[in-house]
């Protein structure tokens, strides 16, 4: 058995239970979003293992009332005497999600989903709990499957279509959120992203869900499909159900990669973010804020050791091309889904010119 001491928690994590020490950053993360966003209320930790979750969100961002779940038997008993060793009030209980949702008459301000590999099977059962306004945190650990590795596999989990390259985290966050999304629609509910993360071995959305057809209506516009270009990294956006996109790259006429559906609107919310990097306590957890708040929110981005391979040329610094980009009016950024890649309002023509640079005198 196993002491451990993180944040304001202390547990044991007893032999056969799951604990990954790596994630502390994310859960200092999770704690700083909800006392950025949350109101407090009601809270389910969905798949809690040792309960290390619920128990600093009780803590440290004041929830009083929490359930915890843990289909596993020796989870379940570490989860209860962790509860009860932290002197929180929380139900613990033996049960899986899809059994607690169609049996509980509860409804939760703040769910939690962490499981061990895909959040899909339970992203569904999920949606029967919620109160309006609730606020999600799912995770996805099955990020070969939604980067496209194993793209028979994301298409039948996520029914979706992935994108394996330099792209494949964000195609991958996104084809995660619109997934969820496609959920809750069917409860008449409408999302808005206000985290997302895609780091290590993982993915996690920090999600709003808004009640009515309306909201279901609008955050439905927000899906859509892409097609990318694998030989000069051109990329097209288009949303709705059935966009026409054509199959031929408008930049170099080669033979465009289709991908989707997936989430194409905005991926953070900035005011949440700054919020939460006043209140983070480690310097890991606020550095990946601080690089979330200052990453533009456009779809997608340009890698430039790719386009500089494209063309034929040597290394080009990305602080470089963005310099030259801001020069020329653009927005750019860094993002944290892609190193070396940029995020601009740019044409991929601009950019490759950003990268060229400067014609030297005399050159025709």
């Amino acid at each position: 058995m196993q002491k451990v001491k993180e944040g304001e928690a202390a547990i044991t994590v007893r032999n056969g239970v799951f604990f990954n020490p790596q994630m502390g950053k994310l859960r200092d993360i999770s704690v700083s979003f909800l006392k950025a966003a949350g109101s407090g209320g009601s809270l389910l930790d969905c798949t809690a293992a040792t309960g290390i979750r619920a128990i600093r969100y009780a803590l440290e961002a004041g929830y009083k009332d929490v359930t915890i779940l843990d289909m596993n038997r020796q989870a379940y008993a570490n989860a209860k005497e962790n509860a009860k060793r932290n002197r929180i009030r929380a139900e613990v209980l033996n049960t899986s999600l899809q059994e607690f949702a169609n049996t509980t008459g509860g409804r939760f301000d703040v769910i939690d989903l962490d499981p061990f590999g895909s959040p899909a099977p339970e992203v569904y059962d999920m949606m029967k709990v919620l109160k309006d306004n609730a606020l999600l945190m799912v995770t996805a650990t099955d990020t070969a499957v939604l980067c496209g590795a194993h793209s028979a596999a994301c298409v039948k989990t996520y029914n979706a279509k992935p994108l394996h390259g330099e792209l494949c985290h964000e195609t991958g966050m996104r084809i995660l959120i619109g997934f969820i999304l496609k959920n809750a629609m069917q409860f008449n509910y409408g999302i808005e992203p206000l985290v997302s993360i895609a780091d290590m071995h993982y993915m996690r959305a920090f999600i709003r869900v808004k009640h009515g057809a309306e909201e279901a209506a609008r955050a439905a516009e927000e899906l859509g499909f892409g097609a990318f270009c694998t030989r000069c990294k051109n990329f097209v956006l288009a949303k709705g159900i059935a966009p026409a996109l054509g199959g031929v790259c408008g930049n170099c006429g080669s033979r465009m990669e289709l991908f989707g559906p997936l989430w194409l609107g905005r991926l953070n919310n900035k005011k949440v973010l700054s919020e939460m990097l006043g209140d983070a306590q480690s310097t890991d957890a606020r550095q990946l804020i601080k690089a979330l708040r200052w990453e533009l929110d456009t779809p997608l981005f340009y890698s430039v050791p790719k386009i500089t391979k494209s063309l034929g040329i040597g290394s080009v610094s990305p602080a470089l091309v963005i310099e030259r980009l801001e020069a020329e009016g653009f927005a750019a950024s860094y993002t944290h889904f892609g190193r070396d890649g940029i995020k601009t309002d740019a044409t991929l023509k601009d950019v490759i010119r950003a990268v060229r640079g400067p014609r030297k005198k005399g050159a025709i």
